[in-house]
């Protein structure tokens, strides 16, 4: 499989394809942390005064579309390589959440199976008050060599 990295980087980094919003229940926050194995009262108890989603809870929020139209890519030959979640406010029971996903990063390496391209989904996710409350970045993996 033949692709232009920096032709694609070119296309489509900074690219914004996709936008999903998420109402927030307590039942599903407290559902989370709990399966996390957390302890902490703010974390699995809606009674607490200070009760909130885990730093890590935007992680379960996916979009409608893994990569823009037309990417040239076979999203058959990837792999997820990871996720890393940045946690700038708390989530609460009767937020909205908006995700809005673009490309952040594509970057091509080697490795044992030939080369790869990396591609560094991003989604910011910002409440009802416009205010950012969490950034998650998925990397993908897509084998270039052949299979």
């Amino acid at each position: 499989m033949e692709i232009d990295i920096k032709a694609v980087k070119k296309e489509f980094v900074g690219l914004r394809f996709d936008e999903t919003t998420f109402k927030m229940k307590s039942e599903r926050i407290a559902a989370f942390a709990t399966g996390c194995g957390e302890t902490e009262a703010r974390f699995i108890d809606p009674e607490d005064s200070d009760f909130q989603a885990v730093p890590n809870y935007a992680t379960s929020f996916h979009g409608r579309r893994n990569l823009p139209e037309h990417f040239p890519v076979d999203i058959r030959r990837s792999f997820d390589a990871g996720k890393c979640c940045e946690s700038l406010a708390p989530i609460r029971p009767g937020d909205t959440i908006t995700g809005s996903s673009h490309i952040h990063d594509i970057y091509e390496k080697t490795g044992r199976s030939g080369p790869m391209m990396f591609v560094v989904h991003r989604m910011e996710f910002t409440n009802q008050a416009d205010t950012l409350v969490a950034i998650v970045d998925w990397r993908m993996v897509i084998r270039l060599g052949e299979m």
